[in-house]
Formats: C-alpha cells, sequence, structure tokens
C-alpha cells in the first residue's frame, strides 16, 4: 500500500470526516489519497492558520483529534499558532506537515536549507506540542500514527505533529489495516478528607475549568453536582459546563468575571477546583489573598498546575472523568449539608450586581444586553464561537447558554482570529445546526478570508461582528494606564464595512446601530440556517466592567476601585 493511502486508511479508522488544509506541493500526495478514497472529506480554507482552528474546534467538540495538513515551509509555520491554541487549551489534534524529499534535506550541514522551502518545522513546533516527530522511514509511519493519536487525548490532550518527507508519502509499505485506538482512562481517588471538609463546609464552592470539558466529564460533573448541590462557579474556558438557568450556576470569575461570582470567592469557605490552572485571570494578581484561610482541594490530571500559582490546596491528581465518577456514587450515599440559606446569598448577590446595568449609562447599545437578546433568538444553535477581545468578555459574563450549547474561545493563547475558522470547525462537528460566532472588528480581519469558505460550503454560520471601530481591550488599557494615548488601537487603525465585505462574498448581511434595530435584525439572522452577518456598532469609548482592580483581592473591581499598578497580563 502507498504510504499516503494508509494515512488516508488510517485517519478513516479512527472516525476522522474532515480533513481541514490548504493545498500544497508537499502534501499532494496526501490530499490525492484522501480525495480517491472518498471516506473523509477535504475542507480547503484560505490561510493554514485557518486549518489549525478548524481542527482545534472539532477537537473540542467531539473529542476526538482534529485533523489539519499543510505543506513545508510557509505552510507548516502558519499553523503554529492553532497548534499553541490547542495546547494551551488542551484540545485533541494532530497536525501533519509535508516535507522535502528525505534527499533534499539539509542534514548536518552548516548551512540554513537545502531543499526549497524546507524547514524544520519539528525543531520549530516542539514546545507548542506534546510530541513532533519527523518520519525518517515508511516503515516507522504506522506506529507513529498510532502514538500521535492515543497521546493526542491521554491525560491532558493537546496537539501532535507528524512531519512527513514527500518521498516517504509516495513509498510503498506492507501493512495490517488500521484499527481503532483509544487511550485508557483510569483513576481510583480517595475522597475521605474531600467529602470530610464538605461536611462541616458552611459556604462551599465548585470552581470547574476548562479541564472538565477536556476530560469530555461534563456529564459526570453535572451528576456529581446535583448530588451535592454546591453552587459553582466557573472559569472562561467552562461557560458551559452548566446551562444559564441552572439553579446552583453562579457564573464567570476571573479578570472579567461576573462581579457576583467573584465576590462569591471572597466569601467562599472552601472551594473544589476541578480541572482549572488558576492563572493570573482567574485569580487576580495576589494568589495568596485568593486562597486566603479557606480549605481549596484542587483535582487536575496534570500534577505540575497544582499549588503552581495558589499554594497550600490539597492535591488530588486524577483524570477527571473518573474521579467525578467515583465522586458522584459516593455522594449519594452520604447526607449534605443544606445549604439554601448560602446559595439565596449568592441568589441575592446576582441581583444586586447585574451584568447589564455595569455599563447602563453606554450610549447606543448596551453590549451585555446585546449577547441575551442573541442568546434568546439562538436557542436552537449548536453553540457559541468567541473571539478575543471586550466582546469575548461580554459573551462570557452575558450569555444564556443551554445544557446543550458549547462555548469555545481562544483561552490560553489568547488568538485573536480563532472564531471565524473555529466556527468551521465547529459547525462540521455539529451537521445541520446552526454556529453562532461572535466577534471584535480588529480580529476578524485576522482570518477574514474564511467567509469564503464557509459561503463555499453553505455552511449554517451566524456572524456577530461587534466594531466600535478600534482594539477595543487595549484602548481600555491605554486608557487606565498611557493617558488615553490610544497609539495603534484607535490612532492608526481602522475597519471597513463588514456588512459590505459579506456580502462580496455574497453572504447576507446587515448593520445595526441602535438598540431599537436589534431585535429585527436578529429575527433576519435566526430566520433559516443560511449563513448571515450582523454588524453591530458599539461606541468606541464602552469599556468592560466589572475588572478586577489590579493589585487588589479579586473581590475588588473597577471601576468602583481603582488599580494599584500596571497589570502585565
Amino acid at each position: 500500500m502507498k504510504v499516503s493511502d494508509y494515512i488516508s486508511e488510517f485517519l478513516h479508522a479512527q472516525g476522522v470526516q474532515y480533513v481541514f488544509e490548504l493545498v500544497g506541493g508537499m502534501i499532494t500526495h496526501l490530499v490525492d489519497s484522501i480525495h480517491t478514497q472518498g471516506k473523509i472529506k477535504l475542507v480547503s480554507v484560505h490561510h493554514e492558520q485557518a486549518a489549525a482552528f478548524a481542527a482545534d474546534a472539532m477537537g473540542r467538540m467531539t473529542g476526538m483529534p482534529g485533523v489539519a495538513m499543510a505543506t513545508s515551509g510557509p505552510g507548516a509555520t502558519n499553523l503554529l499558532t492553532g497548534i499553541g491554541s490547542c495546547y494551551f487549551d488542551s484540545s485533541p489534534a494532530v497536525f501533519i506537515t509535508g516535507q522535502v524529499n528525505r534527499s533534499e534535506q539539509k542534514g548536518d550541514r552548516p548551512i540554513r536549507q537545502l531543499g526549497f522551502q524546507e524547514t524544520n518545522i519539528v525543531a520549530v513546533a516542539g514546545l507548542l506540542t506534546k510530541a513532533a516527530w519527523r518520519i525518517q522511514t515508511p516503515e516507522e509511519l504506522p506506529a507513529r500514527l498510532t502514538e500521535a493519536f492515543l497521546l493526542a487525548q491521554s491525560g491532558r490532550p493537546g496537539p501532535v505533529l507528524l512531519d512527513i518527507p514527500m518521498d516517504v508519502q509516495r513509498a510503498q509499505i506492507t501493512v495490517d489495516r488500521p484499527l481503532r485506538v483509544m487511550p485508557s482512562i483510569a483513576g481510583n481517588p480517595n475522597l475521605t478528607e474531600l467529602f470530610a471538609a464538605l461536611a462541616v463546609a458552611k459556604r462551599p464552592l465548585i470552581l470547574a475549568g476548562g479541564g472538565v470539558r477536556a476530560a469530555r466529564a461534563t456529564e459526570e460533573f453535572r451528576r456529581f453536582m446535583e448530588q451535592v448541590r454546591v453552587p459553582v462557579v466557573n472559569s472562561l474556558m467552562a461557560v458551559d459546563v452548566l446551562p444559564y438557568v441552572h439553579p446552583l450556576r453562579v457564573g464567570m470569575i476571573g479578570s472579567y468575571g461576573n462581579r457576583w461570582a467573584n465576590l462569591a470567592i471572597g466569601r467562599a469557605d472552601l472551594l473544589l477546583v476541578l480541572g482549572s490552572r488558576l492563572d493570573v485571570r482567574q485569580t487576580g494578581a495576589m494568589p495568596a489573598a485568593f486562597k486566603s484561610d479557606r480549605t481549596v482541594f484542587h483535582i487536575d490530571c496534570d500534577n505540575t498546575e497544582i499549588n503552581n500559582r495558589v499554594t497550600g490546596c490539597v492535591p488530588m491528581v486524577s483524570h477527571l472523568q473518573p474521579f467525578l465518577r467515583v465522586a458522584s456514587a459516593a455522594a449519594t450515599s452520604q447526607s449534605w449539608p443544606d445549604w439554601s440559606a448560602w446559595c439565596k446569598e449568592l441568589g441575592e448577590l446576582r441581583q444586586q450586581w447585574t451584568d447589564t446595568e455595569e455599563l447602563h449609562d453606554v450610549p447606543g447599545i448596551n453590549p451585555n444586553t446585546l449577547m441575551h437578546q442573541i442568546s434568546q433568538r439562538l436557542k436552537h444553535a449548536a453553540g457559541y464561537v468567541v473571539d478575543v477581545g471586550q466582546h469575548q468578555m461580554w459573551a462570557a459574563q452575558s450569555l444564556e447558554l443551554e445544557a446543550h450549547q458549547r462555548f469555545l474561545t481562544s483561552g490560553g493563547m489568547g488568538a485573536m482570529g480563532f472564531a471565524l475558522p473555529a466556527a468551521i470547525g465547529a459547525c462540521l462537528s455539529a451537521p445541520g445546526q446552526v454556529v453562532m460566532m461572535i466577534a471584535g472588528d480588529g480580529g476578524f480581519q485576522l482570518n477574514i478570508q474564511e467567509l469564503q469558505t464557509i459561503t463555499h460550503n453553505n455552511l449554517p454560520v451566524k456572524l456577530v461582528v461587534l466594531n466600535n471601530g478600534c482594539h477595543g481591550m487595549v484602548r481600555q488599557f491605554q486608557e487606565s494606564y498611557f493617558d488615553k494615548r490610544y497609539v495603534s488601537t484607535y490612532w492608526g487603525y481602522s475597519a471597513p464595512d463588514f456588512a459590505a465585505v459579506a456580502r462580496s462574498y455574497e453572504m447576507e448581511a446587515d448593520t445595526v446601530s441602535d438598540p431599537v434595530s436589534v431585535e429585527r435584525a436578529l429575527d433576519r439572522m435566526s430566520a433559516d440556517k443560511r449563513p448571515y452577518l450582523l454588524q453591530v456598532m458599539i461606541d468606541r469609548s464602552v469599556n468592560v466592567y466589572p475588572k478586577i482592580a489590579f493589585g487588589h483581592p479579586i473581590t475588588e473591581m473597577e471601576p468602583f476601585v481603582k488599580p494599584l499598578d500596571m497589570e502585565g497580563t
């Protein structure tokens, strides 16, 4: 069998339905084999970064590695931002890059390059992957493919890269038909100390992190939470672990978290952290104040994330799926305290600090109100894919997610340009269902070319672009720390009419600039499954609030408290 044919067969055996790519010379054998066999659909994008983001989203949605391919040199290096997004946000993915023939590689020669577009992508990608391998012989490929798919899904998921020279791709090998490979997940957690502490807690909280979704443990989490009846706060990467209307859902914590959720952290006497890194965007710049004198149990499959920034936690190293399965079963035989008074207290905080009132006096359209309006029209959507910037925080603060809906964004990498191509991957992961994309004008321009991929494939993606005519989050930073010198965020920056751009891609589009027009436009957007773009004009001066005042504890937030120092992240 030709090696490229075997790769296609192997991908199909793993359940891969789509491969994202931008064609180039060094992957033509792979592209031809996948097309000829006809078992997997090639999705041709218009920039390799888009292929990587689409694979990232597909991995998150399905739990199986998303797959993207690129040719050698610029094709391979263009994947890197998306590879990093997978690595930092624990998305399973396998990236395949073509490489020049082995005879054209520089090897140990003290030169920069021998073959055209020859680039050592394995060395470059090494710090952003769980593993990156150059295939040296046709015979080693089957084992490496198997290892790549196992590794991408095992433990803390992430990306693996295989770099395959063109002469290896066209070689012949004798090999058995590939079988599906699945990692084993085991765990036997000791719950004695945790359950004992929970039984005497007066104000316990569960902090759900992105690890709940990465571990494919959402259903186990929901069962456990229903057993113990402890209120839940979430990180940015776990906005979708509970539906918006669930009585035990509190809200998002962190730098731009819901004010009442951050106050809940300050009042809790026990915190159970599930799959969260407790990074500075969650805890603020004072990790000791975040820990305080409360008991914190930290459960994670990656032991290096426990007692890293926030120290003094009770460590429990475990994959979340077996942990929550065992904990849920054990919780049924326990008698738990009545925490209804604590839940009532949190509900009163939420009523006191309504999200839409944080920006009650803004001119024009209130972004938090807009998120509620979008949610109420898109209850049937498979989920939301959100870019990076102010709109990201407004969405995380205020979207009303249903139990089945996903929330995908670039967290650790924080990559602008993520949402449009990721919406393509998410949409293909949920056949026939609408996917909602939300972006800002700045980030949307980074991969705007993928509008063509949406219209070419007639994907039911609905796009909302919040256009404030600036890079809003950095502009807000400049307002706080640089005496309103808006260099490169507003001065020297511009954006096009995105509705006009969408129409040039043969996509229906509208623009709204006042609150009265929003409902009517959303009615048009949700009327059918055709691709549609809505440009929403937002006043340039609108900031995201609340925001942790840097140098203060998580409970003290702008605009009522001013930062003590300039934030560094």
